[in-house]
């Protein structure tokens, strides 16, 4: 029997998944099986499984009748690797691509420190493998958010060789075994996101550590987190980052956690009316309202819709315009998505990146004078230069344009205390009413 059960999970990504799945096999590590469970694609994919890897004894082809999500389509593998009895199992995303030294870092580490129940690997961000997306995350209890301390960081060796943290994500990561028999496979309720952020806070319950190894590569596209077609990821997302909070506060914090969750879930509705585009809104709303009431499970009808995509901030901004010039800020990654865009959607267009010197195109010379400047921040409803002497756009897309722009951003601070104030009452009633609040009653 090999020593590694590594379970990949599936849905309509033919492509990745033959990437991901060739990815373990050039692994220099080979005590291992894969399990690909797909999660009843549309798509080729199982097709293009049996023509790749149809004859691979080192692979396992499991289909599931319906699409169970991620942790569904986890489980599904982990409990067929479990009673085949290896004595770690691994996930791997289908658009995750693991390093040739990934696999068998993480068994040495986990054979040689075993106060450590989940090993993950660093991951790095696919196509721009210099900037690490995950390296160790921490959950603030106080702030109902998880902070992933080295996220965008530049690798230049400065990071520590491991990370202990409250939580890594499923996309590299490696548990015993004998872990999963005493805290149960991943959450299915679930369905996707934050069942390995439960995962891991069970482990850790249980006395185990969860640990980042650095020499362990990997690198991620995040692909399924992204509004590319509908709200679908952003119900779940929303539903269950609810949720797990109110899992694990104590009472005393509830009033402050419906107050923060709901100016979240205001800023997006506000931002829906910005736009012009209210499907998003539809979405968050429906999410709050299964959460509190604990509705769990693959998303009931109602739920997701399709996005409009009909706002044109960008063009109103720099659609008439020749030369852009892009004030980067904090905000450097974001800088050169930005001027990819623009280049994708103007090729006339010269644009420069203030921030950084653009070879021959150096900002503020005679050979590049800017008729158009586009400052980044993080939101321009935070904005307090309300002058437009520069055109602002955040890291959603919004763009402060014109005067009604301006009036939009000057009415949003009364707005969302009107909001949270009318909300406020029922967030505090459902949540007692569904999640059997009482004094000091939670871990955390």
């Amino acid at each position: 029997m090999a020593k590694i059960g590594i379970v990949i999970c599936n849905f309509n990504k033919q492509n990745d998944v033959i990437d991901c799945i060739q990815s373990v096999l050039e692994s220099k590590y080979e005590d291992y099986h894969i399990y690909v469970v797909d999660n009843a694609s549309t798509d080729e994919s199982v097709m293009l499984i049996r023509e790749h890897y149809g004859s691979c004894d080192r692979l396992t082809l499991i289909e599931n009748s319906e699409n169970l999500g991620g942790s569904g389509g986890f489980n599904t593998g982990l409990r067929v690797a479990m009673a085949e009895g290896h004595t770690y199992l691994m996930c791997v995303d289908n658009d995750a691509l693991l390093d040739e030294n990934c696999i068998g870092t993480l068994s040495d580490f986990l054979d040689s420190h075993e106060n450590v129940g989940i090993a993950a690997a660093k991951i790095y961000h696919t196509g721009q493998e210099n900037y690490v997306q995950q390296y160790g995350s921490f959950i603030d209890y106080d702030n109902y958010s998880v902070n992933s301390t080295y996220l965008n960081h530049i690798e230049d060796g400065s990071m520590p060789d491991v990370v202990y943290s409250d939580a890594v994500p499923a996309c590299a990561l490696m548990i015993r075994r004998t872990v999963v028999e005493q805290i149960g496979v991943m959450p299915e309720e679930n369905f996707l996101y934050w069942d390995d952020t439960e995962w891991c806070v069970r482990c850790r319950e249980a006395g185990y550590e969860v640990a980042s190894v650095g020499a362990a590569a990997a690198s991620h596209a995040m692909g399924a987190k992204r509004e590319d077609v509908n709200t679908f990821p952003t119900y779940y997302a929303w539903r269950n980052w609810i949720k797990f909070f109110l899992d694990h506060i104590e009472e005393e914090r509830l009033s402050d956690m419906a107050e923060t969750f709901l100016g979240s879930i205001f800023e997006i509705n506000y931002t829906g009316l910005y736009r012009g585009e209210e499907n998003r809104s539809k979405t968050v709303m429906a999410a709050l309202d299964d959460a509190l009431h604990k509705v769990m499970g693959k998303a009931k009808e109602d739920r997701i819709f399709n996005l409009e995509l009909t706002y044109d901030g960008l063009e109103r901004a720099v659609g008439g315009k020749s030369d852009i010039a892009i004030i980067a800020g904090d905000f450097p990654l974001y800088a050169d998505a930005l001027k990819e865009k623009i280049k994708v959607m103007w090729p006339d267009k010269r644009v420069c990146i203030a921030d950084l010197q653009d070879n021959d195109e150096a900002y503020g010379t005679a050979h590049f004078q800017p008729d158009a400047t586009i400052t980044i921040c993080e939101s321009i409803f935070r904005q307090d230069d309300l002058s437009l002497s520069t055109y602002v756009m955040d890291l959603d897309g919004n763009v402060l344009v014109d005067e009604d722009d301006v009036l939009m951003v000057i009415n949003y601070n009364f707005s969302r205390r009107s909001f949270i104030f009318s909300m406020k009452p029922l967030f505090m009633r459902l949540s007692r009413q569904n999640y059997g609040f009482q004094k000091n009653n939670k871990k955390h």
